[in-house]
C-alpha cells in the first residue's frame, strides 16, 4: 500500500506574506499619490482632506503603519494563540482604516483600486487567522 502525505501550508508563512503584500500595496499607492498635482498642492498647504499634517499627525501615521509592517515579522515568530489574535486585530484595524479613508471622499481611481485590494487582503487575513486552529497546524498522513 502506498502512503500519501498531505502537507498543510504553514499559516505563519502565509500570513507574513499577506502582510508583505498589503504593505507594498499601501506604500505604492502612496508613491503614486505623490505624483498627483492635487496631492502635492495639499501637502504644501499642510492639510489633506481636513487633516493637518503636523508632527503629531505624522507620528500617529508612522505608528499605525509600523503595526502593519511589524505583522510581517510577528506573524512568523509569535506562538499560535497570540499570533492568531494579533492578526485578527491588526487586520480589522487596517480594514477599518481603509474603509474610513474611502468614506472621507475625494479618492482617485488609483486609490480606489489599491484600497480595494488592501481591504480584500486584510479581510482575508482576518478570515484566515480566524479559521486557524491547532488542527490546521499538523501534517496528516493517510494510507
Amino acid at each position: 500500500m502506498k502512503k500519501t502525505e498531505t502537507v498543510i501550508p504553514d499559516r505563519k508563512v502565509i500570513l507574513s506574506t499577506l502582510w508583505i503584500f498589503v504593505t507594498l500595496n499601501y506604500l505604492y499607492c502612496d508613491v503614486l499619490s505623490l505624483m498627483s498635482a492635487a496631492m502635492l498642492k495639499a501637502l504644501l498647504t499642510g492639510e489633506i482632506a481636513g487633516i493637518h499634517m503636523n508632527q503629531v499627525t505624522l507620528l500617529m501615521a508612522g505608528i499605525i503603519m509600523e503595526i502593519f509592517m511589524a505583522m510581517v515579522l510577528l506573524s512568523r515568530i509569535l506562538k499560535y494563540i497570540v499570533n492568531r489574535l494579533l492578526n485578527i486585530i491588526a487586520g480589522s484595524i487596517k480594514t477599518l482604516i481603509m474603509i474610513g479613508t474611502l468614506l472621507m471622499g475625494g479618492a482617485s481611481y488609483h486609490y480606489w483600486f489599491f484600497a480595494t485590494i488592501e481591504i480584500v487582503t486584510t479581510v482575508f487575513i482576518i478570515w484566515y487567522a480566524w479559521t486557524w486552529s491547532t488542527y490546521t497546524m499538523t501534517v496528516h498522513v493517510s494510507t
